[in-house]
C-alpha cells in the first residue's frame, strides 16, 4: 500500500523542485524514455534513508556538471507502481533497486547506479558517479 501523498510530496519536491518531470504512469514512461531523443535520466525516488541522504542529494549536485542529460525525470518507488513497473519492464536485465538511477539514450539503457552503490556513500560520491556518467555518455 502507498505511502499517505502528504509525506511523499516533499520527497518528490525535493527532485520536481529542480527540474525533474514526474512519470506517473507507463504512458509518461514511455513517451519519456523511447520517444525523446538524446539522454534521458530516471531517478527511481524513494522514502528510505538513503534516498533522503545520498540519491536525492547526490542527483542535485550532479546537475552543476557542464554535461548534464537532455531529460529529467523520476518515478516514485512504492507510490507510482504503473510507472515503476513500465520503467523495470525496460530494463529486464536489471534487478529491482530503488533508489536507482538510470540513464537512457534514444530510449535505449546505457548506464545505471544501484542502491547497493548509493548506500554508505556520500551525496558528493554519488555525484561524482553521476556527473563521471554525464560526461562519459551526454557529450
Amino acid at each position: 500500500m502507498p505511502y499517505d501523498e502528504r509525506l511523499v510530496s516533499p520527497m518528490r519536491q525535493d527532485l520536481t523542485r529542480i527540474g525533474f518531470k514526474e512519470l506517473r504512469n507507463a504512458a509518461e514512461v514511455e513517451d519519456a524514455i523511447k520517444a525523446e531523443s538524446g539522454t534521458t535520466l530516471v531517478v527511481v525516488n524513494s522514502v528510505c534513508g538513503c534516498a533522503a541522504g545520498m540519491a536525492r542529494p547526490g542527483v542535485a549536485l550532479s546537475l552543476n556538471n557542464k554535461v548534464v542529460p537532455n531529460h529529467l525525470t523520476t518515478v516514485f518507488a512504492g507510490q507510482d507502481i504503473e510507472a515503476v513497473s513500465k520503467v523495470r519492464s525496460m530494463i529486464p536485465e536489471i534487478p529491482p533497486s530503488s533508489p536507482s538511477v538510470l540513464l537512457f539514450k534514444d530510449g535505449k539503457l546505457l548506464w545505471t547506479l544501484q542502491r547497493f552503490e548509493i548506500e554508505g556513500h556520500s551525496a558528493s560520491e554519488v555525484a561524482g558517479k553521476l556527473t563521471a556518467a554525464y560526461d562519459d555518455f551526454c557529450s
